[in-house]
């Protein structure tokens, strides 16, 4: 390649780089996290890990309390090729070699390693960290305590002060709370089509669930999730007995739209100072939702409050044993730099 067409392609680079940076000439902005003053956060202006910080000493021993009859529940998904994934992600793993390298020594050692390409932070059952979501202001893209994309540290290789990592460094162990909205609703619930149906989980809905649960209150400090119903589309067991046809099928379905929490229902957990939100669906929320805006809820629970999603969890064992209440323990991978984190939760009831 001769020097103009290298320097034509690198300015075309740093015009890409800039509009990702800054935006599209005559995009909209929204500047509600700066009216609103959305920054600093209730945690301080230094803060990057956002409502996890609600743990506390105390709240730890009492959620530990919940742990009756010894059992554990994985609340983690497979990662694997054929799953659904949103948009267009998707995970694909090699083992190159078989073996990867050997064998060595007098007693012949042989060993595999796995080469792994996806978006790691958000593929499967995934953790939205403070640098997956944001809003487009007048001052640049906002996002957690007031960070900017265009900020000294954030790059394409590394989200900085956004960076999962930082939650990873707290962790969570917290009291959790299941609302089986199926036993609600009687039925799995549908995907919505318009605000008021089914598929829309309230307010009223959660203090209804909590109710007819016969638990306690939901609290501060505590990690909440949903089960739909729409998560056993992609089934945490029988996914592999599917023919590919069958597969493809049931993908298309999942990603069609999804029930889940309502912006109401968003809003009456942040204000009781939730720690954690997740469901057994690819959005914790309603998609379609209570108003036009798609996502409200993670613009303002995560963006502006720091409260952080768990998105296509299994929750099956704890449906099927009724366990309403339990020890919740999981930490976000320490990945410098990265939107979010793959994992595989625990609730110890």
């Amino acid at each position: 390649m001769d020097g103009k067409r290298m320097l034509r392609r690198s300015a075309l680079a740093g015009v890409a780089s800039l509009i990702c940076m800054y935006g599209a000439a005559g995009w909209a902005v929204n500047d509600e996290p700066l009216k609103e003053k959305w920054a600093p956060s209730e945690f301080g202006k230094d803060d990057k890990a956002g409502a996890a910080n609600r743990r506390t000493a105390a709240s730890v021993l009492k959620a530990v309390k919940l742990v009756k009859k010894g059992k554990v529940a994985t609340l983690g998904k497979v990662y694997q090729q054929d799953a659904p994934g949103f948009g267009s992600r998707g995970w694909r793993m090699t083992i190159p070699g078989l073996p990867t390298g050997g064998p060595f020594g007098k007693q012949e050692l042989m060993y595999n390693d796995e080469y792994v390409a996806t978006e790691i932070g958000q593929i499967g059952t995934q953790f939205d960290g403070p640098g997956h979501i944001g809003v487009h202001t007048s001052k640049g893209m906002f996002f957690y305590n007031g960070r900017y994309l265009h900020d000294e540290g954030v790059s394409a290789y590394g989200m900085g002060p956004l960076g999962v990592e930082h939650v990873g460094q707290l962790g969570y162990a917290c009291r959790g709370v299941l609302l089986d909205a199926v036993a609600l609703r009687g039925k799995q619930l549908p995907i919505p089509a318009k605000a008021g149906d089914p598929g829309i989980i309230t307010d009223k809905d959660v203090e209804a669930m909590v109710k007819r649960q016969g638990i306690g209150a939901i609290g501060e400090g505590d990690c909440v999730f949903l089960y739909t119903g729409h998560g056993d589309i992609w089934h945490p067991s029988k996914w592999d007995s599917f023919s590919a046809e069958e597969k493809q099928k049931r993908i298309a379905q999942f990603n069609s739209g999804e029930p889940g929490f309502g912006i109401s229902a968003c809003e009456y957990l942040a204000k009781r100072k939730v720690a954690l939100v997740g469901a057994d669906v690819w959005a914790v929320e309603a998609v379609p939702g209570e108003t036009d805006q798609p996502f409200e809820c993670h613009i303002k629970m995560q963006t502006k409050r720091g409260i952080w999603f768990l998105e296509n969890m299994d929750l099956s064992q704890l449906v099927a044993d009724k366990a309403y209440e339990f020890l919740f323990a999981w930490s976000p991978l320490k990945m410098k730099g990265a939107t979010g984190s793959p994992g595989n939760p625990i609730a110890i009831y």
